[in-house]
């Protein structure tokens, strides 16, 4: 088995921001010259979440709704302030990028066939970050043959 790891840094300019990163991933793939296997991509943030949906931004407007509803925060923007949670006792303000992580997932794996991942028709990968405007890292790792 062989692996091939490359990280990615994002430092989005709001707090909540959607990246597409399918194209970043599949040249990791390339990278890898794995043909069999599989793509871990891992947020390496607790306050950032990576999924595989499709790329539509009326979905996107719905989880950012969902996930406000869920888990109240300031808005993208920092126009309206969220809830005071526990942690912010803490000296910290991202009690709910805590709680969106949990909602997200930090994680996924997709497969790598014939060299390259193995996505549905409408399957895209985005990294969702809850507490940006400073650098935060992404690990892909592929392992396999």
């Amino acid at each position: 088995m062989k692996s091939h790891t490359k990280y990615l840094t994002f430092n989005t300019p709001q707090r909540r921001q959607l990246v597409r990163i399918t194209d970043e991933a599949q040249a990791c793939c390339r990278a890898a010259a794995i043909e069999e296997g599989m793509l871990l991509v891992s947020a390496m943030h607790i306050t950032a979440g990576v999924f595989v949906n499709d790329d539509e931004p009326g979905l996107h407007a719905d989880l950012e709704e969902w996930v406000q509803r869920l888990a109240p925060g300031p808005a993208a923007d920092d126009s309206r302030p969220g809830p005071d949670y526990r942690h912010h006792h803490s000296g910290e303000d991202n009690g709910d990028a805590h709680l969106k992580n949990l909602l997200i997932g930090h994680q996924v794996i997709v497969p790598i066939t014939k060299g390259k991942l193995d996505l549905g028709p409408w399957q895209q990968i985005f990294y969702y970050e809850f507490d940006g405007r400073r650098p935060k890292r992404l690990v892909l790792k592929a392992m396999g043959e």
